[in-house]
């Protein structure tokens, strides 16, 4: 039976046009009958196809062929024998109907739009019936239970929330025990309301009878009561039942949803808005109204559809060997939805759906319900506090942390835009941002929540390259820093005595180390003992990275008046670091290595980092030092460099030497003291890497090094005059030092390199990675500093550059090195062009002119995979260096450039699927176009102002039109990134240049661009682009409207093959003459969907079939 539902599927779907009327009806009169005699007992998909067949012919035919269609659905609907039928047909009309598929015309789409927006009343009025009913029915029926001993607990709370305590009475009735077929048919009725919610707009239609009905519906999520009398006596069936009115409650919610993601709410109905977030603020408080921590956090997991599951589970092995069975399913069931822990999938639950609910109001709609005096907001803070801290799953408090940081910028931009009130809005909300920010600091530590951190994953990277523990102390501390940008003084007085605690702990650890015969070791052994000390430790890494993340708010105009406290925090952090780095605790033997040695080496490097994101603070403290001359800041500086130098050493963890070495890197070049070079600690770092016989670094940190002794010789001191940099004794230094890391580098000779060498090619390979990636970065960090000190660079770097070029021939059949001197060269071209002078850049582009040839470039991209292709890479963004540099020197060479793009380079990946080098190659030719305009088109004085008679004058017009066909064929290849680049380098070059409007591109490209762009959209291809296909289509029709109109829309839809002659006429009657974007846009994806459909309509013809 499947496969003739299939069958007919296809029919109506493809083929239904050339169906004879009279076996339309037929099949219209026949299948409505099938269902209706057999939709109790088909199996639900055949019987589910089955409803899908007939409102696609109701999609075709309705209302001309087809009138009682929907009338069919209204009556299945209000008769109780058929109405679950007839709400499965509402459903699925609504999917099919409002939001149709591209097998319609534009015209047929809006039609059924219309015509369903005729019904939402009548639909709406008869399920809210439906609902009512069935609530009514059963409420009446419903025992009056004994009251609860919390049934008091409403409160002030409550009377706040509804405003009227006949509401409050109302949602506070017990909730109804539901049949299996009431359960059903309300679950159906729920299922059609939030899809109708996601297309209708907000308007009357949507009572208040019904937004009351549908949190009814919503506290049988969250009262747990009712689920629970529908699992005593151990029926298995009442036990589904149990789940079913759980998931009644998801359904509600997803209704309610469905409406607060609109954005846009018309001025009536923001009562309903008002009325709709005091009644699911009712349901926030049951759930969390209970004082005691314990007993939220347990109704929460049990509101978790999972743990509904897990309790099915026990009461279901209590039970006879039948329910035995059904309890192994229930198992299968419960591996399915992720069983292993609370880590699995929360798409079904109600907590999630709720969580969904509260950031949709505070996203969306907080700022016109604040206005309200009738809406308490901080009552709704606190239980979105008492929420949000009894999640039963990280997810879920993931997700309430995202929540409070909607609120706390929402929060953040009001101050901005009203600091009249800054006061006024801090008081109203201070306690309720104090005690979240007490919670969220307790939250992460071991020393309050050490079982649940413990479940934490701290090793399995996700997509963002965080651990969950990462991901976990990340969001923690955004939510502090939000809170201390607010109110800085509370936050930090909440901060800081948390941190003194755990550094009292960390520094009263040297009393414990006593001496054995291998080393030192740390005499605390207990276990007891070592899990304190894990926990402590744990908590000091965590809290110095809260410190290091508040640095900003220490900074700027507040400097001055919260000196006193940064200074407390920087000291603390110098003192920590020296005692880590003087005791060597990275070294310490531990009872138990494997735990408490990591601890002690990531709370040093923790230290060292948090310094780090204190450098901007040192560096505005050095300004106000050098006016005032203090040695507090010299001590600080230098007890710094005394903590870091011992850490720079090949004996001491990765992890560690890294951190000291950014902490080096952000001294040299953030803060920029005069006397640093002076420093004994950062002379001994400066012998030892210019030690010749000193073990070399990991690649990370000799790069990080150097580039800090590099940044402390090239980087101007502030606040000091030009005649008293010592530059002339500092480029004698920088000379030395680069002299001294590019020692053997610059012993590397041509010819021995290319004849037989006296030195293994390996060899010669790591002595050229080593010293260009050194030499890369420092010329990487120089590029953007002042004149003088970019000459110093390359003063010093000449020798090393000069070498480079000429060992360049000697490697470019290996790919790795050419590779690497080209990385090289493009750093320098980028930075120091300048300095390098214009004999010796030309030198150099010839060189690589000369080198590149076609052979040489074919080999590269076709036989020497990504690396190949990454050195052709890197040679195109060389020149498009070149072809930006402004001036008349390298115009010279723009022939040549142009002449290897497109002779060259472009018929070699033409015709490549592979993306490879297609994205450089298009950047080259636009920046040749874009820098270079006066190449190809001469403007003239008289051209520019008498612009009506004048054309300009084309130059160049062979590589021009080269260069535009190559960007043609680029859209009619499946690669979306180059389209979409592409694309945006023809439209920036209209808005610069006016590319559409020249005479060339008008008179012989304009409308093949067009005709493209069209084929594209009516192919489907890119089909993610459609919007900025639309405005490239506007733009290039709008130089010539007349022309598009006139000429080429009618020849467009002559070439269109597919359709007949009376389609094109309607196609092109359709297409109407607007001028605007808007308009113009709309009706080309008008012209682009109804093409589609005719074509989809004339395929399914049998041949031979007169069209009329």
């Amino acid at each position: 039976m499947m496969y003739s539902l299939t069958v007919f599927e296809n029919l109506i779907n493809k083929m239904w046009l050339g169906v004879p009327s009279q076996d339309k009806m037929e099949i219209r009169s026949c299948l409505p009958k099938l269902l209706l005699a057999h939709h109790k007992t088909l199996p639900y998909f055949i019987r589910n196809k089955l409803c899908k067949v007939i409102v696609d012919i109701g999609r075709q035919d309705w209302p001309m062929f087809y009138h009682d269609f929907f009338t069919n659905i209204l009556q299945l609907i209000q008769s109780p024998v058929t109405t679950p039928l007839g709400l499965i047909m509402l459903k699925t009309t609504s999917e099919e109907l409002a939001c149709p598929r591209e097998d319609l015309s534009v015209a047929r789409k809006e039609e059924l739009r219309k015509l369903l927006l005729d019904q939402v009343q009548t639909v709406l009025g008869l399920l809210t019936g439906i609902l009512e009913t069935v609530w009514d029915k059963h409420s009446v029926t419903a025992a009056t239970p004994p009251p609860s001993p919390t049934s008091g607990e409403s409160g002030d709370l409550l009377s706040n929330l509804l405003q009227s305590p006949s509401s409050a009475k109302l949602l506070n009735q017990p909730i109804p025990i539901l049949d299996a077929e009431s359960e059903y048919i309300c679950s159906l009725a729920l299922e059609c309301l939030a899809h109708l919610f996601s297309w209708i707009p907000l308007s009357a239609s949507i009572t208040p009878s019904l937004l009351t009905t549908i949190f009814h519906f919503a506290r049988f999520g969250c009262d747990i009561r009712a689920r629970k009398m529908a699992s005593v006596n151990g029926s298995s069936q009442n036990c589904v039942l149990g789940q079913e009115r759980g998931r009644l409650g998801v359904l509600a919610m997803s209704c309610i949803n469905e409406l607060m993601s609109k954005n846009c709410v018309p001025m009536e109905f923001e009562e309903y808005l008002l009325r709709m977030f005091q009644q699911t603020f009712y349901l926030l408080q049951k759930i969390t109204k209970d004082n005691n921590a314990h007993t939220v956090k347990s109704r929460l997991e049990e509101l978790d559809e999972r743990s509904e599951v897990l309790q099915e589970l026990r009461l279901l092995l209590m039970c006879s060997q039948e329910q035995e069975r059904r309890s192994v399913e229930l198992r299968g069931a419960w591996k399915q939805k992720g069983g292993n822990g609370m880590k699995g999938c929360l798409s079904c639950s109600y907590i999630e759906k709720f969580t969904d609910f509260l950031r949709l109001f505070v996203s969306v709609h907080l700022r016109r319900i604040e206005s309200y005096s009738q809406f308490p907001v901080v009552e709704f803070l606190t239980l979105l506090f008492k929420y949000t801290f009894h999640q039963p799953t990280h997810e879920g408090y993931f997700s309430c942390l995202d929540i409070w940081t909607l609120f706390l910028d929402y929060l953040t931009s009001k101050i901005k835009s009203r600091l009249g009130d800054k006061e006024a809005v801090l008081n109203r909300y201070e306690d309720a941002l104090v005690l979240l920010l007490t919670e969220v600091l307790n939250r992460i530590q071991f020393r309050y929540n050490q079982a649940q951190l413990e479940e934490l994953d701290d090793e399995t990277l996700d997509d963002d390259q965080q651990t969950e523990w990462q991901r976990y102390l990340r969001q923690s501390l955004e939510v502090v820093a939000k809170v201390m940008e607010l109110l800085p003084t509370h936050a930090f007085s909440t901060l800081f005595p948390v941190l003194q605690d755990n550094l009292d702990v960390y520094l009263g650890l040297q009393q414990f180390i006593v001496t054995s015969g291998s080393g030192h070791r740390l005499n605390i052994t207990a276990e007891n003992d070592c899990r304190r000390l894990h926990c402590s430790l744990r908590d000091l890494s965590s809290l110095l990275q809260a410190v290091g993340r508040l640095a900003e708010y220490f900074i700027g105009d507040v400097f001055a008046a919260r000196f006193s406290d940064a200074l407390t925090v920087v000291e603390r952090l110098v003192k920590v670091t020296l005692y880590g780095s003087q005791i060597k605790l990275y070294n310490i033997e531990t009872a138990v290595p494997s735990v408490l040695k990591p601890d002690l080496i990531d709370v040093h490097a923790q230290s060292l980092a948090a310094l780090q994101a204190y450098s901007h603070w040192l560096a505005q403290y050095c300004s106000e030092a050098h006016r005032q001359n203090t040695q507090q800041f010299v001590t600080l500086i230098s007890t710094t460099m005394d903590a870091v130098t011992p850490l720079i050493s090949t004996k001491v963890q990765d992890k560690l030497l890294l951190s000291a070495c950014h902490l080096l890197v952000s001294l040299a070049t953030t803060v920029r003291p005069v006397f640093l070079i002076s420093i004994p600690a950062v002379q001994k770092v400066f012998n030892r890497i210019t030690d010749a016989s000193a073990q070399r670094l990991v690649d990370k940190a000799q790069v990080l090094v150097c580039r800090a002794l590099s940044n402390i010789l090239l980087l101007p001191w502030p606040n000091l005059p030009e005649n008293e940099q010592q530059w002339p004794v500092r480029s004698i230094n920088h000379t030395s030092l680069i002299s001294a890391l590019s020692r053997d580098y610059r012993n590397l000779k041509p010819n021995a390199v290319a004849s037989q060498r006296k030195m293994p090619l390996d060899d010669t390979k790591v002595i050229i990675h080593q010293t260009l990636s050194v030499l890369e970065d420092i010329v990487e960090n120089i590029s953007g500093e002042s004149t003088k000190s970019r000459q110093i660079c390359y003063h010093s770097l000449q020798e090393s550059v000069q070498v480079s070029l000429a060992l360049f021939p000697a490697f470019i059949h290996q790919s790795d090195v050419t590779d690497e001197m080209l990385s090289f060269f493009l750093t320098l071209f980028r930075g120091l062009r300048v300095q390098m002078g214009v004999p010796f850049t030309e030198q150099i582009i010839q060189t690589f002119l000369n080198m590149f040839t076609r052979e040489q470039l074919a080999e590269s991209i076709l036989h020497e995979g990504s690396t190949g292709c990454r050195v052709v890479e890197k040679f195109l963004k060389i020149l498009q260096v070149v072809v930006q540099e402004p001036g008349q020197v390298f115009k010279p060479f723009l022939p040549s450039i142009i002449a290897l793009c497109m002779e060259q380079v472009y018929p070699i990946i033409a015709e490549r699927p592979s993306p490879d080098v297609k994205a450089e190659l298009f950047e080259l030719l636009f920046r040749t176009l874009h820098h270079n305009w006066r190449f190809f088109f001469k403007s003239t004085v008289l051209a520019s102002v008498q612009r009506g008679i004048a054309e300009e004058q084309m130059e160049n017009e062979p590589q021009f039109s080269a260069i535009m066909q190559a960007f043609g064929q680029s859209f009619l290849q499946p690669d979306i990134h180059l389209f979409k680049q592409n694309l945006f380098y023809l439209e920036t070059l209209n808005t610069k240049q006016k590319l559409y409007h020249k005479k060339i591109f008008r008179t012989t490209m304009l409308f093949q661009f067009v005709n493209v762009l069209l084929q594209v959209l009516v192919h489907k291809s890119h089909d993610l682009l459609q919007e900025e296909i639309g405005i490239a289509i506007y733009n290039m029709a709008s130089v010539d409207f007349d022309g598009f109109f006139a000429a080429f829309l009618p020849e467009f839809l002559t070439s269109c093959d597919g359709v007949d002659a009376n389609q094109k006429n309607v196609l092109g009657r359709n297409f109407k003459m607007d001028r605007d974007l808007p308009s113009f846009t709309q009706n080309v994806h008008r012209l682009v969907n109804d093409l589609r459909y005719y074509r989809l309509c004339n395929d399914s013809l049998p041949p031979g079939t007169v069209k009329l």
